[in-house]
């Protein structure tokens, strides 16, 4: 954890730990237990039904505990950062002077590792409160390339995934994300347009698959087992869990494989024909 009468400076500390920067100065406001069961419920509730918005989840949840007020369920999914699958969830609302770029994904077959890569934000529920999970994953072959936490909702974290993911593998054609805030910034557009990356724009809300598939295996195999004492415990077991998935985890869409074997088999394929 962060120790502020350390001699290393809290920036450094933060990079040592792969923390945001946001992380060291933010102080969440308590959060209740009620509160805490009923957000790791509705948590549940939108991995199994991601198309249920406030409203479905409210009668969902009548179903099993005592009735709750849907503005309550909406201002707890804005809180946690999502909303139903075919709308924009609020992790990544876009400002309204934000660029909107192309989308680039129409049509395209996706057959090579560091084709296309994609990031969003989701939840993730700990002992007491919550923090923010970004991912970096390649399309092709599911792996996750990188990964950071946060207690706030800022770009930084989101810049740190990136840039880990470029130093370790290179760079894709194209990036794409749901447009949100963070994602069309000016600090994280600057850094694509930096390495030569393409922005890919929001499209078909079904884009977005493939990464609420690991949210979805991230959760019911490890988060939902556990309850994390504090960040560093979570980012200590999430990073033991996310080795196995890449490493080891079997995929139906590869015959068994784990993705890190789908990975690495097309990199050569790649540079034979470069």
């Amino acid at each position: 954890m962060i120790d502020r009468n350390h001699d290393l400076p809290i920036v450094r500390q933060c990079q040592a730990l792969g923390l945001a920067r946001s992380t060291a100065y933010y102080t969440r406001k308590p959060v209740s237990p009620e509160d805490r069961a009923l957000i790791r419920r509705i948590d549940a509730l939108h991995l199994q039904h991601p198309l249920a918005g406030a409203r479905m989840l409210r009668d969902l949840l009548g179903q099993e505990v005592r009735r709750v007020g849907r503005p309550r369920v909406a201002g707890l999914m804005a809180k946690m950062g999502f909303e139903a699958l075919y709308r924009k969830p609020n992790t990544s609302r876009r400002k309204a002077w934000d660029q909107v770029y192309p989308y680039l994904l129409r049509e395209l077959n996706i057959d090579r590792p560091n084709q296309v890569w994609a990031t969003d934000i989701t939840y993730i529920p700990m002992k007491k409160g919550f923090v923010y999970w970004v991912a970096v994953v390649d399309w092709y072959s599911r792996k996750v390339l990188s990964w950071r936490l946060s207690n706030t909702l800022t770009t930084d974290f989101c810049l740190d995934a990136v840039r880990e993911a470029i130093w370790r593998h290179g760079t894709p054609e194209i990036f794409n994300t749901d447009q949100g805030c963070q994602f069309t910034s000016a600090e994280f557009t600057g850094l694509l347009k930096e390495h030569g990356i393409s922005m890919d724009g929001k499209g078909c809300w079904r884009d977005n698959v493939f990464v609420e598939r690991l949210w979805r295996s991230v959760k019911y195999e490890e988060v939902y087992l556990k309850a994390y004492d504090s960040v560093g415990e979570a980012k200590t077991q999430l990073g033991a869990y996310l080795a196995f998935y890449n490493t080891r985890r079997p995929h139906r869409a590869f015959d068994g494989r784990a993705p890190d074997a789908i990975y690495f088999a097309g990199l050569p394929a790649m540079k034979v024909a470069a």
